[in-house]
């Protein structure tokens, strides 16, 4: 059956349907919004959402990040409720293992700030973190970091209960529609073109990930989002798996494990890997990928490992988000740019774009985050924790 044609008009078009974008999608439909378009070449999530490993955390080393993140666990806590969807959430916790004093001495001012802003994280000596991960060997540890709150849960799942959620509240949602171009003048974008049809848009969302830079282009606006290719990998079922495993993290290395069914996913960034439309899944990063857990957690060498999939980080200069509304045009509003951190914090993320488009405060301060600080040459402290 061919597909229905689109709408002529619209009062916001959401380019984007990974959980960005549907998270923008449900909370403007709950707030009332009329004439919610969200358009997305592929189907919903299949872009980087659906390639995420799933945590989900409020342990950050800023204000604002630890804002988003603990906005966003509470949102995920309440899923099943608002908007109403079982996304498989275990609060197992998020585990840094720590190997140098420097960086002991960074998680402790990071702990100390988390608690005055309600996150119940610690730091712990070796022995309990090996309590806690009996997988990680402790050999060259000082300390780790913990937070119990912290855990993962299924993307694909969010994503879908936030399309239908949209959908019931009146949202449309499309896929397989591709973006040719944005009609603009001097201040407002007045169409979007596409290969299934001309909408004209009081508002434009761009919450396109990897893809941002691209849109950002057909709207005269600058958004400094690269893609850069991060993989993983599964383990066969290991029977003696402890049922909570935390999400844990070697922070010197990147290497991290959490459960996954009856085995581990397992990851790591690369700082080899080029920028680029990667999507293949490729061998290069296993020797590597061998060398950290040969460190961090040996036993893993004895269980057998099966190739998993590749998916695109969506990376700023400073590894911070992109969150906010172009002077030129004004109807461009964009969420993008989470290096690491989007589906972490997409449920905030959507009620903080909701706020800006209804031009009321936002839930959540995201003024640093502007894509005009790297015009101005200031940038928000950067947040290496991408995982």
């Amino acid at each position: 059956m061919p597909a229905s044609p689109l709408p002529e008009r619209a009062a916001v078009v959401i380019l984007g349907g990974g959980v960005i974008g549907t998270s923008i999608a449900f909370h403007l439909a709950e707030a009332g919004v009329s004439d919610v378009l969200l358009l997305d070449r592929g189907e919903l999530g299949a872009g980087s959402t659906c390639r995420a490993a799933g945590g989900v955390r409020a342990q950050f080393s800023d204000e604002l990040n630890i804002a988003l993140g603990a906005r966003s666990l509470e949102a995920f806590q309440r899923f099943g409720q608002r908007p109403g969807q079982e996304i498989d959430l275990h609060q197992v916790g998020y585990l840094f293992l720590l190997s140098t004093s420097e960086q002991v001495t960074a998680f402790e001012r990071d702990v100390a700030l988390q608690n005055e802003l309600g996150i119940p994280s610690r730091m712990l000596d070796v022995a309990e973190a090996r309590r806690l991960s009996p997988l990680a060997d402790s050999d060259g540890l000082l300390a780790a970091a913990y937070s119990p709150d912290d855990g993962h849960c299924t993307p694909e799942s969010v994503v879908l209960g936030y399309a239908t959620g949209a959908r019931r509240r009146g949202a449309t949602l499309r896929t397989g529609v591709t973006v040719l171009e944005l009609d603009c003048d001097a201040e407002r974008v007045r169409t979007v073109v596409t290969d299934g049809g001309v909408v004209a848009a009081d508002t434009v969302i761009c919450a396109t990930g990897a893809w941002s830079a691209g849109i950002g282009q057909l709207a005269g606006f600058d958004l400094p989002v690269r893609p850069v290719r991060r993989q993983v990998m599964f383990t066969e079922p290991m029977p003696q798996l402890p049922s909570a495993v935390p999400f844990t993290i070697d922070f010197a290395t990147s290497f991290y494990f959490h459960r996954e069914g009856r085995g581990l996913m397992l990851g790591m960034s690369d700082p080899d890997q080029e920028p680029g439309f990667h999507l293949d899944y490729s061998p290069d990063w296993l020797p590597r990928l061998g060398a950290a857990i040969e460190r961090r957690a040996p036993g893993l060498l004895d269980v057998g490992l099966k190739p998993g999939w590749a998916g695109l980080y969506e990376v700023t200069p400073d590894h911070n988000a992109l969150i906010g509304r172009a002077e030129e045009p004004s109807n461009f509003l964009y969420a993008t740019g989470f290096s690491g951190h989007g589906f972490l914090q997409a449920p905030a993320v959507g009620e903080v774009i909701r706020d800006l488009y209804l031009d009321r405060e936002p839930v959540v301060d995201v003024g640093p985050l502007s894509a005009s600080r790297f015009a101005a040459g200031a940038t928000v402290r950067p947040e290496t924790r991408i995982v």
